[in-house]
């Protein structure tokens, strides 16, 4: 796996995403912005979703085995929510971040612990 290019675009998707949070639903960028952002996750899952699903059924099997895992870029920027017996009670998400390519647990607001980085 070249971590490199793996952690570029997750990089470039985090970049798309906060342009297109911070213009509105009638610029007439909008649609542009947004079909641009679709074909850089369609391309990520194309070149990355068989590889990160299978870290991330890894990372559900040890911390949260009764929640499904989804596509990888569901994970990324807010994250995912699941059950983690550890943590009964609380809010607990796993997010896919970049730079490098890693996956937190998060635990409430105030937690954060990298359950896998890229090698």
């Amino acid at each position: 796996m070249d971590i490199k290019a793996l952690d570029k675009a997750l990089q470039e998707i985090v970049a798309k995403r906060k342009e297109l949070e911070k213009i509105d639903y009638n610029d007439p960028t909008y649609d542009d912005l947004e079909e641009a952002l679709h074909d850089l996750e369609d391309e990520f899952q194309d070149e990355y979703g068989e590889y990160l699903e299978e870290v991330l059924q890894e990372v559900h099997d040890t911390l949260c085995p009764d929640n499904d895992v989804l596509m990888p870029i569901a994970y990324l920027g807010k994250g995912v929510f699941v059950e983690v017996d550890k943590y009964a009670g609380k809010d607990t998400k796993l997010v896919l971040e970049a730079n490098p390519p890693r996956v937190l647990l998060t635990v409430g607001k105030d937690k954060q612990e990298i359950v896998w980085t890229a090698k």
